[in-house]
């Protein structure tokens, strides 16, 4: 009869947060590069355009990175204080950028050179970016309360906006409409301009507003949608929601961070928010039901993140001047070059090149006929299943040598549920006291030490007890001969009688919230 390997006992764990689909995504964001700048950085952004580089500001400069080297390609310099905001235009040729003395400048990525400098604005620059819908224009938010649209071969203001009472930090143009412009302020009010009439069609927010979108801190970050119907700001810990058709009415107020919320952005689809806060978190939201799917450590507070277009970098910039890039190798059914490959085959054009192979599909061809050998007539192949190793406790097992079983899953790589299955299979086998028999004190510490680590383990906890009881049993007549085996069972023993305490104090509580509900279910009946 053949020997049958020992089954490992699964035991169902409750599904987290931690472990689900969304999370393991999440998760395969590994490998963090560390860059480490001379000052905050305060801005990343991504290219869209293939290779997707990005551009970081920090300090005086705009460094262009390539995202599979994570090496510097470009650096533009040219700032006569500290540079704000870089963003590469969607076609990846040019970048804008501000800076602390009020210019706003183009520059071509390649040669650095300066295309077109914009000197309107008086005070810091805080936001530049380029139009998503319109290439040629250029959006700009000043610490002078204005907000300007610029057309870049003109060198003109379009638009000039001076609603604001206080520094506007973030701003945004509407992706479906060039006109619209969002914008944020430290006056605590979010406005959306109108670039065709230049006056402002809607305000949310601000102290005057009704309770529910009542805004008292600064507005730091503002973001709209692809569609251009919703909105998202952040104003300290707190994320607002803001339908524009309904007039700016505040659908959501969240509050997941700790502490200021200082950027928002999305993954390539809007399917996903990221928000990143003072408090060193970035947490991920399902925007179907804004519930925080996964969550993000950074070792310092995050001011500004950006996700790349073919989601395998994600970019965060902080405080203490540290650049975090985390990269994902993407799976190769996500490549482009396979689905071609794959289109090709659908289309037949293979058999020609594998000898008339069954299409895919259509399973195994049964006849013999119909099947083409491939290789020499005379040849013929020889199949053998490939037996199955087993491992060494089962090998030991096999061989009848239980205390060499044991000791083998008491080794600290060994998971728990491979070692109290061998233990119950060594019960069934009535070869449990064969096994704890004839140990010294080094050979009895790991047991102990196991029974005390899973003592009140409710997966374990019964099998602990039994094997407990027969250790006593035949180790009390030589207890007192070694201190740490004393010590080993003088703490199993207080962990017992801690964890009946915790039982009894359970089964009060349960008494308490049974009489409560019958309480209430009599109340409710009345």
């Amino acid at each position: 009869m053949d020997y049958k390997p020992v089954v490992v006992q699964r035991h169902p764990r409750p599904t987290s947060a931690a472990h689900n689909p969304e999370s393991r995504y999440w998760r395969q964001f590994k490998h963090p590069v560390f860059i480490k700048e001379y000052a905050p950085v305060t801005s990343v952004h991504f290219s869209s355009s293939k290779p997707h580089r990005y551009a970081v500001t920090a300090a005086t400069r705009v460094q262009i990175y390539a995202p599979r080297t994570q090496k510097v390609t470009k650096t533009i310099s040219r700032f006569k204080d500290v540079a704000r905001s870089g963003h590469i235009r969607p076609d990846g040729k040019l970048v804008v950028a501000g800076d602390d003395s009020g210019l706003v400048q183009v520059f071509d990525i390649n040669s650095r050179a300066i295309l077109r400098t914009l000197d309107a604005h008086k005070q810091p620059v805080h936001v530049t970016k380029f139009s998503t819908a319109d290439h040629t224009q250029i959006l700009s938010c000043s610490d002078d309360t204005t907000v300007r649209l610029w057309d870049v071969p003109s060198q003109a203001t379009i638009s000039t906006f001076m609603d604001h009472t206080d520094y506007v930090r973030s701003g945004q143009v509407s992706p479906s409409n060039p006109s619209l412009i969002l914008t944020g302020s430290y006056d605590a009010t979010v406005r959306l301009f109108d670039a065709r009439t230049g006056e402002c069609e809607m305000v949310m927010g601000g102290s005057s507003a009704e309770s529910g979108s009542k805004i008292t801190a600064p507005i730091e970050q503002v973001l709209m949608f692809p569609s251009g119907t919703v909105a998202l700001s952040s104003a300290g810990p707190i994320l607002r929601v803001w339908d524009l058709v309904a007039g700016g009415r505040c659908t959501r107020a969240l509050s997941n961070h700790q502490k200021t919320i200082t950027t928002l952005s999305f993954n390539s689809d809007a399917s996903r928010l990221f928000t990143g806060g003072l408090d060193q978190m970035v947490k991920v939201y399902d925007v179907s039901s804004y519930k925080v799917v996964h969550t993000m450590r950074y070792p310092a507070p995050v001011l500004c993140l950006a996700v790349s277009p073919d989601e395998t970098h994600i970019a965060a910039g902080m405080s203490d001047g540290t650049l975090s890039v985390r990269r994902r190798q993407p799976k190769p059914s996500e490549s482009s070059s396979n689905n071609l490959a794959l289109a090709a085959l659908k289309t037949g054009g293979y058999e020609s090149f594998l000898g008339a192979l069954p299409s895919i599909g259509q399973g195994r061809v049964k006849s013999k006929e119909k099947s083409k050998p491939i290789g020499d007539v005379d040849e013929f192949r020889v199949e053998r299943k490939r037996k199955k190793r087993l491992k060494e406790y089962d090998r030991l097992l096999k061989s009848f040598k239980y205390s060499a079983a044991l000791d083998s899953v008491l080794r600290k790589q060994v998971p728990p549920t491979t070692t109290f299955s061998l233990i119950q299979e060594l019960i069934h086998r009535d070869g449990l006291r064969t096994a704890l028999a004839g140990r010294d004190d080094v050979l009895l510490e790991p047991i102990l030490r196991l029974l005390l680590k899973y003592v009140s383990d409710p997966r374990f906890g019964e099998m602990v007890c039994d094997v407990a009881g027969i250790v006593i049993e035949m180790y009390t007549p030589v207890l007192g001969q070694s201190p740490l085996i004393d010590t080993l069972f003088l703490r199993l023993r207080k962990k017992v009688a801690a964890e009946l305490c915790f039982q009894q104090d359970l089964v009060k509580v349960k008494g308490a919230l049974d009489m409560l509900l019958a309480t209430a279910s009599l109340s409710s009946a009345a």
